[in-house]
């Protein structure tokens, strides 16, 4: 009886395994847009963080300050997205009161 029941759960985990990889290579490819001042910086970033493209108006163009904070806003934006997508979709993955040890 327990080899049936510990067989079970290595398929479970095998399972749970080789689903959590699926949803990491589909984040992987899934991309975010991060945004400041009404769009006037936009960035595009996979939810692995990797930065697609970056889209700058033209009229975001004439003080250098501003522009670099609207890109770091834009950029935080980003990944803060990109981590909420991420945790919605591996959390969905998880079963009901599983906690990781870390």
């Amino acid at each position: 009886m327990m080899k049936g029941g510990m067989g079970n759960m290595m398929k479970q985990a095998q399972m749970m395994q080789a689903n959590m990889q699926k949803a990491q290579a589909e984040l992987a490819i899934t991309e975010v847009e991060g945004t400041a001042s009404n769009g006037m910086v936009k960035i595009i970033m996979t939810c692995s963080n990797e930065v697609k493209r970056v889209q700058i108006d033209d009229a975001a163009m004439d003080d250098k300050e501003t522009l670099e904070d609207l890109v770091l806003i834009a950029l935080k934006d980003a990944r803060a997205k990109a981590e909420a997508t991420s945790s919605a979709k591996m959390g969905n993955l998880m079963p009901p009161g599983f906690k990781l040890p870390f």
